[in-house]
């Protein structure tokens, strides 16, 4: 029966939420089905390409207090640092000279990178090197800020929902944050023309499995050109650090159901994935993953982007290790391009 859901998924035939709960709850049974069926899918759109993309951490400033995050704002014992724009750049050169061709600038919501900081950095990357992509994972901001930046050369836009639910959005977030808002947010990339990214987190504080089910259906609706999901790992300084860690497991079994729901789509292994499991990111591309974000913040900075505890910073992380990362890759049948890696909608 589940092996059906999977096919039924393979074809392009959408599932309902209770069909992805039968899914989950039997992914024993079918993972290995599942992950062949998603390499497949993703042979047929991308090939064997991994596409890697230089992570810039640029501020861990935030002015939000999501119960989660290790850089939430009440969190005093943070080590807080922010990129110059000059520092930005210079990380966007290495990251060039080393083969990235896509840069991801990530940090928190920080009120220093106004629009006209931000466009002066983008402008200058896409200056230098126009056949680069401009990756934004800022946060929530207004639409015309969003316009005002995807002008100035941004290609796409990373803003993780975390959750499709409400009721579950308002037990990981101050009641100064809304689900509706983030949505809002999401829409409005996607109208403005971004590869849009969303993702949530597996195993998070009072999350179910139907909460995971319904992610499903809401993807699907959402349709974004990249998915974004790892495991929820605690923090020490937040009030989430006494909860368990989300399964590595069942993140990578839901790496496989997101390719097969969305077979285009932009699927990384993420970082959370890698500190969640030492093998977590060649087992998410043999499941349908084909994204891997390196690090190319400056070396001392990287231990203090710390959204949770344990995160990866160096050695294979670290995107001066390129060589070593492309080794463990090819281990998985696959292989690092240098290459955009924009999303295949034709």
């Amino acid at each position: 029966m589940y092996k059906e859901l999977i096919d039924r998924l393979a074809s392009g035939e959408p599932l309902t939420s209770d069909e992805y709960l039968g899914l989950i709850g039997s992914r024993d049974e079918i993972r290995d089905y599942a992950a062949e069926k998603a390499r497949a899918v993703r042979q047929k759109y991308y090939g064997n390409k991994i596409f890697i993309r230089g992570l810039i951490e640029i501020s861990n400033h935030c002015k939000n207090n999501c119960f989660y995050c290790g850089i939430r704002a009440s969190n005093s014992l943070a080590q807080r640092y922010r990129l110059a724009p000059d520092e930005i750049v210079a990380c966007a050169d290495s990251g060039y000279s080393l083969g990235f061709r896509t840069f991801v600038l990530q940090g928190g919501e920080d009120a220093y990178y106004t629009d006209d900081v931000l466009t002066d950095v983008i402008t200058r990357i896409k200056s230098s090197h126009p056949d680069c992509a401009v990756t934004l994972s800022l946060g929530e901001r207004s639409r015309e800020s969003y316009a005002a930046l995807k002008a100035a050369g941004a290609d796409r836009y990373l803003l993780r929902h975390e959750t499709c639910s409400a009721e579950h959005y308002g037990r990981l977030h101050p009641d100064n944050m809304s689900f509706e808002n983030r949505v809002r947010c999401l829409k409005e990339l996607k109208e403005l023309g971004y590869q849009t990214g969303a993702g949530f987190m597996v195993g998070s504080p009072y999350q179910t499995q139907r909460n995971l089910a319904d992610e499903f259906v809401f993807l699907r609706e959402l349709d974004p050109e990249m998915v974004g999901i790892g495991p929820f790992i605690p923090h020490k300084d937040t009030p989430f650090a006494s909860f368990p860690a989300g399964s590595a497991e069942l993140t990578v079994f839901l790496l496989s159901l997101i390719r097969l729901t969305l077979p285009r789509v932009l699927l990384p292994a993420t970082t959370a994935l890698g500190t969640a499991d030492p093998t977590g990111r060649e087992k998410g591309i043999l499941a349908g993953a084909n994204v891997l974000m390196p690090n190319l913040s400056p070396a001392g900075v990287r231990k203090k982007y710390m959204l949770y505890d344990n995160k990866i910073c160096t050695g294979d992380e670290a995107a001066a290790c390129i060589n070593c990362l492309a080794q463990r890759v090819k281990k998985t049948g696959c292989e690092i391009v240098t290459a955009r890696g924009d999303y295949n909608g034709i």
